[in-house]
């Protein structure tokens, strides 16, 4: 949660509203005492940078669901050994 003098709001009140735009909340301070605060209007926008590059279409959440089968299952195709790559690489002296 932002906080804010009312000076400060007046001065930069863009700012803050981008604040409040990406999901935050801005508490709105006057000589010390909370008088405000400003919040979105939907709490369904997801918060915060993740949020602002989903709605921008950027990225997509995923589901948190993995199919069961996806930790039984070997990895297909030829397995890498780095290791004796790396090895073999430093003996050719490349």
């Amino acid at each position: 949660m932002k906080q804010a003098k009312v000076s400060d709001l007046k001065n930069q009140f863009s700012r803050y509203l981008d604040y409040v735009r990406h999901g935050e909340t801005v508490l709105v301070f006057d000589r010390k005492i909370p008088v405000a605060e400003l919040r979105p209007v939907s709490q369904d926008v997801p918060a915060g940078k993740i949020g602002a590059l989903e709605r921008k279409g950027i990225i997509r959440r995923g589901n948190s669901h993995l199919p069961k089968k996806f930790f039984k299952e070997n990895l297909g195709g030829m397995r890498a050994g780095v290791l004796k790559a790396l090895l073999e690489e430093r003996k050719r002296g490349r």
